[in-house]
């Protein structure tokens, strides 16, 4: 009786450890594909006006499949990766915007995502259930690159709005309020990126939560 105990024990922490090494295995896949489609043309869908980013789609899927906590590590590594951008001058915009100020650039590449990923990560979590589960997956895959357009949009002019640059930009689709100048700026390809988003992230994500046998 002893020995069946022992060996039951011994049994359940073997599970847990492999459980918990599948968890940080698979996150380190989704920030892997983050940080590839980050840095290179796979990130993006060209268009004959519009260069739509994809970047979210890892981050969303990390949500989905894996779990809030992997959600946020993969949009915590998606921000830190655009602010890198803006040190190394590969984001123009941001880097520029970093000689003004470097801590409105992190709150707007990194704490914006954050946010992002934080909220979507638990927005699915909350819905993941009775009619919505598989609607759920649709949702997270829109939700998320909205969201990321709205916060790092709203961090931008919250920073950045009365500066010379951004004024510039302002009066180049002569907007006349920062929520003018949003719509004007990103309102369309926020748009098409949600729609992107919500197809490709969601049915992704109902897919392999299917081969992968998640709840």
């Amino acid at each position: 009786m002893e020995n069946t105990s022992s060996l039951s024990q011994k049994t359940s922490q073997s599970v847990g450890l492999n459980k918990k090494t599948q968890y940080m295995v698979e996150t380190a896949l989704m920030i892997a594909v983050v940080l590839i489609m980050g840095n290179t043309i796979l990130g993006t869908i060209p268009t004959p006006f519009l260069k739509v980013s994809i970047v979210t789609v890892p981050v969303a899927l990390a949500a989905m499949l894996i779990g809030p906590g992997a959600g946020i590590i993969c949009g915590i590594v998606f921000g830190l990766n655009s602010f890198s951008g803006a040190l190394t001058g590969a984001s123009g915009m941001l880097s520029t915007l970093f000689t003004i100020s470097p801590l409105g650039v992190f709150i707007t590449a990194v704490v914006a995502r954050f946010l992002d990923a934080a909220l979507v990560s638990y927005i699915f979590k909350a819905i993941h259930k009775g009619v919505l589960k598989q609607a759920s997956y649709f949702i997270a895959g829109a939700l998320m690159p909205l969201f990321n357009t709205v916060f790092f949009m709203g961090a931008l002019c919250l920073f950045f709005y009365n500066t010379d640059y951004v004024q510039n930009l302002v009066n180049t689709y002569n907007a006349t309020n920062p929520f003018s100048f949003v719509i004007a700026m990103v309102g369309v390809q926020a748009t098409v990126e949600a729609v992107i988003g919500c197809l490709l992230a969601g049915s992704v994500g109902l897919v392999l939560s299917k081969v992968l046998h998640r709840a």
